[in-house]
């Protein structure tokens, strides 16, 4: 319990730091890009996506325009033109859209586990305008703590137990909590409830105990591999603890 209180402390005095920062040099987090490696990677995805899709709409019109030219015995310079103006529109357009879509809330838990940590990410992302800005530095200390899981769950099977856990906490339980609060009218937030606190205090101390339970699910899982490690480690020194020394139990030179 006492780290606990100790974890809780330690987030909160994070959280008031970003506020601090964001009073003294504006909303530099809540316009930060990514929250996460996740979400950045899927982002790049799509971008790339859209770059590929332009290349070959563009390479396209290259080729109609020298087929046309081989089949008309020429198109002319204002047909060159054409086909340069036609290019440059179609490969404008794909390199701008389709925009990339935000999961709805219902479709974060949806997908394999390796999924659900980028698409969560994603949606925190689009919200952080909506909180506060304590909460605003929890979410972005929750981004750093979901790539760490999501690394533990790139090594284990979906049926392992304790997935369905996860799977409830970061695709159903952190996003339910963020579309409670911003379903509160804002000028209500900040005001003092009859039983103590306010919304704005209820999310932040809601978050601590989520990017707790994420920090707490992180280690179950990398606990497998650090005594793993344990173990290679105790063998290697076994078998070649005694490899710098001589025969005469000496330590050798060089």
């Amino acid at each position: 319990m006492a780290d606990d209180a100790r974890d809780s402390d330690r987030i909160l005095a994070a959280a008031r730091q970003s506020l601090v920062e964001q009073r003294a040099g504006g909303r530099r987090v809540a316009t930060r890009a990514s929250i996460g490696r996740r979400s950045a990677q899927l982002k790049r995805q799509h971008l790339l996506a859209r770059f590929r899709r332009a290349l070959i709409a563009v390479a396209g019109v290259v080729l109609a325009t020298i087929a046309a030219g081989w089949v008309l015995n020429g198109i002319g310079l204002g047909g060159l033109f054409l086909a340069v103006i036609g290019a440059m529109v179609i490969g404008g357009v794909l390199l701008s859209y389709p925009r990339m879509t935000v999961p709805e809330p219902d479709q974060l838990a949806q997908g394999s586990l390796r999924s659900i940590v980028g698409k969560t990410e994603l949606w925190l992302e689009s919200q952080r305008r909506a909180l506060p800005a304590p909460a605003v530095g929890l979410i972005d200390h929750i981004g750093v703590q979901l790539d760490a899981l999501g690394l533990q769950l790139d090594r284990i099977g979906e049926d392992q137990p304790g997935t369905a856990e996860i799977r409830k906490l970061v695709g159903e339980d952190l996003p339910g909590l963020v579309r409670t609060y911003t379903a509160i009218p804002p000028h209500l937030r900040a005001e003092p409830r009859p039983g103590g606190g306010s919304p704005d205090s209820a999310l932040a101390e809601s978050l601590t105990r989520i990017s707790g339970e994420i920090d707490s699910m992180t280690r179950q899982l990398a606990s497998g591999t650090i005594d793993e490690l344990a173990i290679k480690a105790r063998y290697l020194d076994y078998k070649y603890g005694g490899a710098l020394e001589d025969k005469s139990g000496e330590p050798a030179s060089g």
